[in-house]
């Protein structure tokens, strides 16, 4: 399999020298930098067709049945397959794992979200689990058709989620993703709002796969490069982009969903255009303690919840566009070239030509 051998390989765009937005970064740059998530990923990377994986997000570290997130969902284009988005969008709350895949591995992702969900101590009793799986179709690299994504790989990612740094690019629902042409995958960061706007953080993670006219900071590099959806009126923009949104700020589901509407133009900044054929979805969930959902309470037990002002909002809307576009970037940035199904071939972005048509912009800081 080729692989890029260039010094800028496997770099984030902070890496070198490219700073998107005004917002202070968390201290790993990862949607992890939001207290209790984690992430973990299953990479399937065999023979000279299979080309696919999952990526499993934790919002906490407890039994995420007995104490839900407050959760939305925002449909930025619907062509796709979001398994349980209906129960979020009735009740507001996330009570599972998060998984991301391949478009025809979503009923796998059900079936490990599920055996994890019942053999949890406390959860004995359950008969009814809403799990989260997204997708994109990674159809260009990857054997698809021969779903080769088991429940036992997505129970490896899920039990295999940690804290702290996240892989990128190449790895676990990124595995065979295709973004801007170029190779895409799993791509993360994060924004950390200052004391006096209530010091909370947002943390996102993307699984890139779709088209448009790669801009990187404002700067028309897809147009630089001389590729991008439409140039020959051949090229195609299709394709999806799975959007995972995490803060610890005290927001109810009516605010994430908010939210999650400001993450679509986080992608937009990066020249996606949420195309026909495009699945584009994004879940927001907030992990604050103090207004976690009990699963079991008495009756006409009355909530008691903190939430923030409507009008406290806009930097977390802030937050939220930089770090999806910087996410989407760094997926690029760490991706790099493969070779899969029927020998195609998808290089990673050309880095060292980027960085040259940044300077060229001004666009380079090295802090």
């Amino acid at each position: 399999m080729l692989t890029t051998n260039s010094i800028f390989a496997q770099k984030r765009a902070r890496d070198l020298g490219i700073n998107i937005g005004v917002l202070q970064v968390g201290k790993n740059n990862t949607i992890t930098d939001v207290e209790g998530v984690s992430v973990g990923h299953f990479t399937k990377n065999e023979g000279s067709s299979i080309r696919t994986g999952v990526t499993a997000i934790l919002p906490h570290q407890a039994n995420l049945f007995q104490e839900k997130v407050p959760a939305a969902v925002f449909v930025g284009n619907g062509f796709g397959k979001l398994a349980g988005s209906t129960q979020i969008e009735e009740l507001g709350n996330i009570e599972s794992p998060i998984i991301l895949t391949n478009t025809l591995s979503v009923a796998a992702g059900l079936q490990g979200i599920i055996e994890y969900t019942l053999k949890q101590p406390g959860n004995e009793k359950v008969q009814s689990v809403n799990g989260i799986v997204g997708e994109t179709n990674d159809g260009t690299l990857n054997d698809i058709r021969g779903q080769h994504i088991s429940k036992e790989d997505v129970l490896f990612a899920i039990e295999n989620t940690k804290q702290g740094a996240v892989d990128e690019g190449n790895v676990g629902a990124g595995t065979g993703t295709v973004c801007f042409g170029f190779k895409g995958g799993i791509g993360t960061s994060s924004r950390k709002l200052p004391d006096s706007l209530g010091g909370y953080t947002v943390g996102v993670l993307v699984q890139s796969n779709f088209g448009g006219i790669l801009e990187i900071d404002g700067v028309p590099v897809g147009v630089e490069l001389g590729k991008y959806s439409f140039m020959n009126h051949l090229a195609s923009a299709d394709g999806s982009c799975m959007i995972v949104v995490a803060t610890d700020a005290p927001i109810n589901e009516r605010n994430l969903k908010r939210i999650a509407q400001r993450a679509m133009m986080g992608l937009a900044k990066t020249g996606g255009i949420a195309s026909n054929g495009s699945g584009d979805y994004v879940i927001a969930f907030s992990t604050n303690t103090e207004n976690l959902i009990k699963h079991q309470k008495p009756p006409l037990n009355l909530e008691q919840n903190t939430f923030l002002r409507n009008d406290d909002m806009s930097p977390l809307f802030l937050a939220t566009i930089e770090a999806t576009e910087e996410a989407i970037i760094n997926s690029l940035f760490a991706a790099t070239d493969m070779l899969g199904k029927d020998g195609n071939h998808i290089k990673g972005i050309p880095v060292e030509e980027v960085i040259t048509i940044m300077k060229k912009y001004n666009k380079v800081r090295i802090q």
